[in-house]
């Protein structure tokens, strides 16, 4: 299997690139052109560099970036500084999203694999989640002050509703990490169709169980089965 990952020299994108050639998977990630990463992906010949600014990328491109790959992952955010935060572009995850999955319908044969990794403030309306009307009136001011929350909701949003089900060239997930944290190695974690902890009271999960989680689900097939069309939510595992 192929995979391209969007993302990969960030934050949690580092993790999945290591959880996924520890499986011995071959890659193509994208990195903006003056990102850092290690020295061992440069001489890796699982793996493919392509150094861009995805968001200047054209359909084109996009195109002869997904050829061969049968998943797509992607772990982009925006950078958490002044700049990355209310600066442009302000629907980084959500055009990616749209530009890659416009491409991917056109393809024909085997489904390709879309994950998005996204947030637990996001509320699945298919699943008619609850919450009270003060995280209501919390997330409100949120998706005005913080637009990259606004930009993963209207990017989880298109898959959603715009590629919805139905779609036969594209089978998503949505994977939607708690408070996230640095841990040396993989734990325990949970994963649950709905969240169980709330704004106030977040629970935590580490960056590499959530890249654990991502692998997993590209490379078992069960697991892929299992969550397909949904949004888990992953926290670290409240079990001893």
């Amino acid at each position: 299997m192929k995979i391209l990952v969007l993302g990969a020299s960030g934050a949690t994108g580092r993790y999945l690139v290591g959880q996924l050639l520890i499986r011995n998977q071959h890659l193509k990630i994208i990195v903006r052109p003056l990102a850092s990463i290690p020295d061992s992906w440069i001489t890796d010949t699982r793996i493919q560099i392509i150094r861009t600014e995805i968001s200047e990328m054209t359909s084109e491109e996009a195109t002869r970036h997904t050829t061969d790959c049968q998943a797509i992952a992607s772990c982009l955010g925006h950078t958490m500084s002044l700049r990355g935060i209310y600066g442009m572009p302000h629907r980084l995850v959500l055009n990616t999203v749209k530009l890659f999955c416009d491409v991917v319908k056109r393809k024909t044969g085997r489904p390709v694999k879309f994950l998005l990794m996204n947030t637990a403030g996001y509320r699945n309306e298919d699943n008619n989640e609850q919450v009270s009307a003060l995280q209501r009136i919390a997330m409100a001011i949120i998706r005005t002050a913080i637009p990259p929350h606004l930009d993963n909701e209207l990017a989880a949003d298109y898959l959603r509703i715009e590629v919805g089900k139905h779609i036969s060239a594209i089978q998503w997930v949505v994977i939607r990490p708690d408070n996230l944290t640095e841990e040396g190695g993989v734990s325990a974690y949970d994963t649950n169709t709905s969240p169980v902890s709330t704004l106030f009271r977040p629970n935590k999960v580490s960056r590499i169980n959530v890249a654990h989680f991502m692998a997993e689900l590209i490379t078992e097939h069960h697991l892929w089965e299992r969550w397909k069309g949904q949004m888990p939510v992953i926290s670290n595992s409240s079990r001893l």
